[in-house]
């Protein structure tokens, strides 16, 4: 049959994914590292994805493409949302405070797990200690509510930025309880799981490390979305990278 139906411009996504979120449906997706309408039954035409959408890459079109399925939506929405497995199943995503050698544990009421980095020597001299406070990091694993939130200055950093800038774990994770993501590949808008996360926990301050790459857009106005809709005044900076390491 011949209906509207969304059409992504390739040229102009700039892989965000801010779109995906946008799409109650479910029917866009990132596919190496671009959005792309996975099923044209999910599509119900009306667009919200829209003016979600900061390239203006989406548009309507009027072709052949199979009928809306409400139901399949459905069954769709309710297949993503059943419960997650239990973090106890996987050790890599079990909850840990950790703390860098000489430092106190805390209180141990609240201690989740403490660990002492092995600071080894190395070649040319002694090595650096992490400087890595909780586990896991991962935004979409880590849990909402953490006692390492608590009173937290917290940093939401983009996967490449310990990579880019050589003292990241010195200049920005010290004294900071840290969370990663990267909103291409991970193709989700991560603002619904930090506004519940500020919104959860005493957070003092929020410090968002991203990288030139538009993509790294999605990162700073998830955390900015999220902030504003938690309604708490909490300050919020943003630290830019430039692929060879410099701080814009």
């Amino acid at each position: 049959m011949i209906r509207r139906v969304i059409h992504i411009d390739e040229a102009a996504c700039n892989g965000c994914g801010i779109c995906v979120k946008a799409c109650h449906e479910g029917a866009i997706g990132l596919v190496d590292g671009k959005a792309r309408l996975m099923r044209d039954d999910y599509c119900d035409g009306l667009g919200d994805c829209l003016p979600a959408c900061p390239t203006g890459a989406i548009t309507f079109v009027e072709r052949e493409a199979a009928a809306y399925d409400e139901a399949a939506v459905l069954a769709n929405k309710a297949k993503a949302a059943a419960p997650a497995p239990a973090a106890g199943g996987c050790p890599g995503s079990r909850m840990q405070v950790l703390r860098p050698a000489g430092q106190p544990s805390g209180c141990p009421g609240t201690r989740a797990q403490s660990i002492e980095h092995d600071v080894s020597a190395a070649t040319d001299g002694p090595a650096r200690p992490s400087e890595i406070s909780s586990w896991p990091l991962e935004i979409k694993l880590v849990p909402v509510r953490a006692p390492y939130f608590n009173g937290a200055d917290l940093l939401i950093a983009a996967d490449c930025t310990a990579f880019a800038y050589g003292d990241f774990h010195r200049d920005f994770m010290r004294g900071r309880t840290c969370v990663i993501g990267c909103p291409k590949l991970d193709g989700v808008d991560y603002s619904e799981k930090l506004q519940a996360i500020i919104e959860s926990n005493d957070i003092r301050s929020i410090t968002v490390c991203r990288m030139e790459v538009p993509c790294c857009g999605g990162l700073e106005m998830a955390a900015r979305n999220a902030l504003a809709r938690s309604g708490k005044g909490i300050p919020l900076s943003v630290t830019t990278f430039s692929v060879r390491g410099d701080i814009l």
